[in-house]
Formats: structure tokens, C-alpha cells, sequence
């Protein structure tokens, strides 16, 4: 009987470290995503500024022009 018992616990216990791993590997990939988007955020963000620095110059070499 006692055989069943340690058997029964350590299928729960392992069970408990499978969900706990499981658990563990979700958050890690959440915030690897969440990092991903923040960094595709800031190259946009930078991607944008440029664009705009570079609008801005067009215009000056224009109003200069003139």
C-alpha cells in the first residue's frame, strides 16, 4: 500500500514540476515577445524621426532655394 501512496505522490509531484516548467517557459516567451515589440517599436519610432529630420532638411534646401 505504502508503494502505492510514494508511487501516486511522486506522479503528482512530477506532474507539479511539468506544470510549473510549462508555466515557467510561457512567461518566458511572453516576455521575449513583449521585447520583441518594444524593440520593433523603437526602430520605428527611430525610423520616424529620421524621416521627419529628412522632410525638414528637403524643406530648408526648398525655402533656400527660393
Amino acid at each position: 500500500m505504502d508503494d502505492d501512496d510514494d508511487e501516486s505522490k511522486s506522479r503528482i509531484k512530477e506532474r507539479k514540476e511539468e506544470e510549473e516548467e510549462g508555466e515557467e517557459e510561457e512567461k518566458e516567451e511572453e516576455e521575449e515577445e513583449e521585447e520583441d515589440v518594444e524593440e520593433e517599436r523603437k526602430e520605428e519610432e527611430e525610423e520616424g524621426e529620421e524621416e521627419e529630420k529628412e522632410e525638414e532638411e528637403e524643406e530648408e534646401e526648398d525655402v533656400e532655394e527660393v
